[in-house]
């Protein structure tokens, strides 16, 4: 296990555990440094530097880094993020949502992704109500188009945690035109991170939010209504995914509007904590 502070807090990340499975936990990132930019390993002893491509062919250059030397960036750089929404049973059921018989979804501009312990900036053009929505977000390994079920676990690179951040009384403003682009993709409304995590098995996961260390959010990634595997498959006969982009899997209950100053962490226990203050 190691710990990280992170705007004055002491963050955890699990490191070198075996999921169950039997696959070895290895948490990448992308960081940059004064003399560079590059990805590598979050290991016990530090950040291994490593040189190639993340999801293609990698080597570690010998080279560590102490966290303190780095500044985080986003783990992946996506084409797309694509977020569910109604994705949850019990949420389903609490708001009177039918079950969808497909995966409903929308797309958040690159503008609005964010790193890890990035401050969210406040809308110029929007004052109301902004919500936080603690996720998870599997990240594709491997490009892929009409991805067969029994083939899509071997497009996934790993999972990472997502904050999807929303205007939310931009969505129906207007009654002749929902306005999930707008409201879902103002420049850093999409942080995620701050690692990318292989070797988990997403069923056992449970995700929570916290703000300013209450918690607000926690429930279980077994209560999806479309597994994660699932989604890799249906979402593929529609857009063709590509290494990097990220599917986030929808919110359950606990979602609620965010003050100015407001410290958000999105935690999920084997994948790490995504921290986040509201500007």
């Amino acid at each position: 296990m190691l710990r990280l502070s992170s705007g004055g807090q002491m963050k955890t990340y699990y490191n070198d555990e075996r999921d169950c499975r039997g696959g070895r936990r290895v948490h990448w990132l992308r960081f940059s440094t004064q003399d560079e930019n590059g990805f590598g390993l979050l290991e016990a002893d530090g950040v291994h530097v490593c040189r190639g491509d993340m999801f293609s062919g990698w080597e570690k250059t010998g080279k560590l880094l102490a966290p303190g030397e780095i500044r985080w960036q986003t783990p992946c750089v996506p084409t797309k993020m694509i977020a569910l929404w109604n994705n949850f049973h019990e949420a389903a059921a609490t708001l009177a949502l039918a079950i969808p018989a497909d995966p409903l979804f929308f797309l958040k501009g690159a503008n609005s992704f964010l790193p890890h312990d990035a401050a969210i900036p406040a809308p110029a053009s929007y004052s109301g109500k902004v919500l936080f929505e603690g996720e998870l977000g599997i990240v594709i390994g491997k490009q892929g188009k009409d991805i067969s079920p029994d083939q899509a676990a071997g497009h996934v690179f790993g999972y990472t945690c997502v904050n999807d951040v929303t205007a939310f009384e931009l969505l129906k403003a207007d009654p002749t035109f929902a306005q999930w682009t707008r409201a879902k993709s103002f420049d850093g409304f999409g942080p995620f991170g701050p690692v990318i995590a292989t070797g988990l098995d997403p069923s056992a996961l449970c995700v929570r939010t916290l703000v300013n260390g209450k918690e607000r959010q926690n429930y279980a990634v077994r209560d999806m209504i479309f597994a994660p595997e699932q989604l890799v498959s249906l979402i593929s006969r529609d857009l063709t995914l590509f290494p990097g982009d990220i599917i986030s899997c929808g919110t359950s209950l606990g979602a609620r509007s965010m003050l100015a100053g407001a410290r958000v962490d999105v935690v999920i226990d084997g994948v790490g904590t995504l921290s986040n203050r509201y500007a």
